[in-house]
């Protein structure tokens, strides 16, 4: 078994040891510009367009993450990149909803409890006794029900919080309030005080984080967006804030990333700013996973996580 690996990141020496202990059986190669020798399995982190072009040998490619938006605007972008007929398999989990689940409940709770406004107070050396927003009315809203936006659905309902999740397909989640489709979409956003992006991104959901979208939440609402910066109109937040509809949002990712220093986000204090840390992928539960995946494969057996290519995940 020929097994063929690709990251741009610094880290790929640490990833070719993990993956050639967890199958010892196989050749793993880190690829090179110009090499075009066999392989079976492809595993990857934005490939360049020669490395899986034209490539008929391969049995399924592996991303080494939960999005494939990087991989599939590469493949809009540059006709082919994908070989036809050969399974994307995305990584599910490995560990990135405990840690997102962490993130957004620490996130709602700060707002929740006006902590995020207290650290204000300190700055200033005010003693002043804020009110917590009301509980029954601090209606929190995920959109995106996959794995990881049902999780986080299912945690900020545990805290009593009143909850409503959104997805292009129906879901039934329990205690959670489930909305699908474009036609429920509005319905979803009236009167929400927090909302959660945890969309995939697609050219559907490109910007859905405008100021239409905005304007529908309670008046003084939270913003968290974890999932691509592509889906925030960043003007349009600005906007939201300084007319007092969105009273804060926390960011953890961006258009650009890293985000330029001189963009406006950073001298707004209303924004939380995390450098695209919600969630990390972590090499040894996604090693495990992707090989059993991969020894599931040459025997002929399913496996879960493939990505609909028209759908985008």
């Amino acid at each position: 078994m020929k097994i063929l690996f690709y990251t741009p990141q610094s880290d790929a020496a640490a990833w070719l040891t993990d993956l050639r202990r967890a199958l010892p059986d196989a050749t793993v190669r880190e690829w090179q510009p110009g090499d075009r020798g066999p392989a079976d399995f492809a595993i990857v982190w934005r490939p360049p367009h020669d490395m899986l072009a034209g490539r008929s040998d391969l049995r399924a490619v592996f991303n080494l993450g939960a999005g494939v938006d990087a991989i599939l605007a590469l493949e809009r972008e540059q006709p082919g990149t994908l070989p036809s007929g050969v399974p994307l398999v995305r990584l599910e989990d490995t560990g990135m909803a405990a840690q997102m689940v962490e993130y957004i409940v620490h996130a709602v709770l700060r707002y929740m409890r006006r902590f995020d406004e207290y650290a204000q107070l300190q700055a200033e050396r005010r003693w002043h006794v804020l009110d917590p927003h009301p509980r029954a009315s601090f209606t929190v809203g995920v959109l995106g029900l996959g794995v990881l936006g049902a999780s986080v659905a299912q945690a900020v309902a545990s805290f009593g919080l009143p909850v409503r999740g959104y997805s292009r397909s129906a879901r039934r989640i329990e205690g959670i309030g489930t909305y699908a489709g474009p036609a429920q979409f509005d319905a979803f956003l009236d009167g929400l005080k927090v909302l959660v992006n945890l969309l995939p991104h697609t050219p559907d959901t490109q910007d859905v984080l405008n100021a239409q979208t905005l304007a529908k939440l309670a008046h003084g609402a939270y913003l968290i967006n974890v999932a691509r910066g592509a889906h925030l109109v960043e003007r349009d937040l600005l906007d939201a804030l300084h007319n007092g509809q969105i009273a804060a949002a926390t960011l953890d990712v961006f258009r650009d990333e890293p985000l330029p220093v001189d963009h406006p986000f950073w001298r707004e204090p209303r924004i939380t700013i995390t450098p695209h840390s919600s969630a990390l992928t972590l090499r040894a539960e996604s090693v495990a996973q992707i090989a059993q995946k991969i020894i599931a494969l040459t025997r002929g057996e399913p496996v879960t996580g493939i990505v609909d290519v028209a759908r985008g995940y």
